[in-house]
């Protein structure tokens, strides 16, 4: 197989049964701490949701003098996990969370529920950035793919795609013989091409050449490519070609899914690079309120105004929260947290899973994502699940479109549904030195959070983003 990304030595996921959990950053300061109007800061970060972090920790590593604030009272943003207090505090307002559920403590329950690739762009970050010190990881246990009213193991290699219960028996075949000129593609070596030039042809030009019917069509494009709609079909191949890889390697590293997940929520990670920026010199100040942007004559980005003092900086990495007559609404997103008291049915008893229901299988415009876990990666109470469903938002009524997914769960005992909006910038931040990150959309991966990171990395610094080694540590560090 030709690999579409680089295979980081990400440390394998974690068995151990009670993990350390990754301690604040050294550098966090409470929001009374005053800011000092005679620094100057190369960078200021607004927000800490994991894009924000991972840029922060990155800069601070090339040894830029990093501000970095937040108007809550705890890490990660949109992308944060809450316990059970925070959860109802958030959903339920006024009630308690009931017994039944256990210790609030025993819960991490993420706002926005996504897996890592387990080759991905983003495990190459983790590992060039080292903030796998902080982490551990465990192995997501299954992916499965919704066809014909029920669900089924993804086949990502030859043997399983003969052995699929979603294909017919000469559909194997074809699907066989995909696969293999997907393994054996070389983009410079004709004699593997077959014919075609994934980086002209368009990807329905590679179904037909191999004659997939519609359905296998929903699996590639959908549950190994990891597409969010049917868009990509009329575009050129390579890209679907390198996401297929992407799930491929990832697949085979581990076995069982490509997935990995951080014991204690997905909330671990912003505070991960958080405390990295630290190390290097970062300042945090969490609950921090933002009381004005200031801007020079110009219109460019002078420094921060918060508790009467200005912090002034270069340029500014916010979220869109902090700028929303600068970003323009794109869509929404519906989330539905779902507590269970079992497993998912038909999964083989798994304490967690990824499942993807393709938008053809149901009628939709965009997929529906289905993420679980479990007491197994420290995120609720012995005896219970949490899973999300998730989908881009088509109607009027966002909490039905998740329906399908949550039809796939069993009963039920508690849900929490979250309808936001998604937003993007307007302009790319280089006239006011103004960056703001992309909302975070319902892909169940962090691959598009790369491509925004790099994106913002390249514009605020103008250079591409190297992810070469790993980043030395500094003198004294464990």
């Amino acid at each position: 197989m030709v690999s579409a990304v680089r295979d980081a030595p990400l440390p394998p996921p974690t068995t151990k049964d009670q993990p350390t959990r990754t301690n604040p950053p050294t550098n966090s300061r409470e929001g009374s701490i005053q800011l000092n109007s005679d620094e100057q800061y190369d960078v200021i970060v607004l927000g800490t949701g994991l894009t924000e972090c991972i840029l922060s920790g990155l800069l601070s590593v090339e040894g830029k003098k990093v501000l970095h604030m937040d108007k809550n009272d705890y890490y990660g943003g949109a992308s944060a996990s809450l316990n059970l207090t925070q959860l109802y505090r958030k959903f339920r307002a006024g009630m308690d969370a009931p017994a039944m559920l256990g210790r609030d403590r025993d819960y991490n329950v993420d706002l926005i529920p996504k897996f890592a690739m387990a080759s991905g762009e983003f495990t190459n970050i983790l590992y060039h950035t080292d903030v796998t010190r902080y982490l551990e990881f465990r192995q997501v246990a299954g992916s499965y793919v919704f066809r014909d009213g029920k669900i089924a193991k993804v086949p990502a290699s030859t043997a399983e795609a003969l052995s699929s219960s979603l294909l017919g028996w000469f559909e194997k075949g074809r699907a066989k013989s995909f696969l293999e000129f997907i393994q054996n593609y070389d983009f410079n070596n004709p004699a593997t091409q077959q014919g075609l030039d994934l980086n002209n042809v368009p990807m329905s030009a590679v179904y037909k050449k191999f004659g997939l019917e519609a359905g296998t069509q929903d699996f590639v494009g959908h549950a190994l490519a990891l597409h969010l709609d049917d868009s990509y079909i009329n575009q050129p191949a390579k890209e679907t070609y390198e996401r297929i890889c992407l799930y491929m390697n990832s697949m085979a590293r581990y076995g069982k899914s490509p997935y990995i997940y951080p014991m204690y929520g997905l909330g671990e990670l912003p505070q991960s690079f958080a405390r990295l920026s630290a190390i290097y010199g970062g300042t945090y100040m969490l609950e921090k309120k933002v009381e004005e942007i200031v801007y020079d004559e110009a219109g460019k980005f002078v420094g921060v105004k918060s508790d009467g003092e200005v912090a002034k900086g270069k340029l500014v990495i916010a979220d869109p929260s902090y700028f929303p007559e600068k970003v323009k609404k794109v869509g929404q997103v519906v989330r539905v947290i779902c507590f269970l008291n079992h497993p998912i049915p038909n999964t083989g008893d798994a304490d967690s899973v990824q499942i993807v229901i393709p938008q053809n299988q149901v009628k939709r415009q965009h997929d529906i994502y289905v993420a679980a876990v479990s007491n197994a990666h420290s995120v609720c109470a012995q005896g219970f699940y949490v899973a999300i469903v998730a989908t881009i938002a088509e109607t009027s009524t966002p909490e039905k479109e998740c329906d399908a997914g949550i039809a796939l769960l069993g009963q039920v005992i508690e849900k929490f549904v979250s309808v936001e909006d998604l937003y993007e910038p307007v302009a790319n931040g280089v006239s006011d030195q103004v960056f703001i990150s992309k909302s975070y959309d319902a892909t169940s991966h962090f691959e598009t959070v790369c491509q925004d990171v790099k994106d913002i990395y390249k514009r605020v610094t103008g250079n591409e983003l190297k992810l070469e080694g790993k980043v030395q540590r500094l003198e004294g560090e464990q």
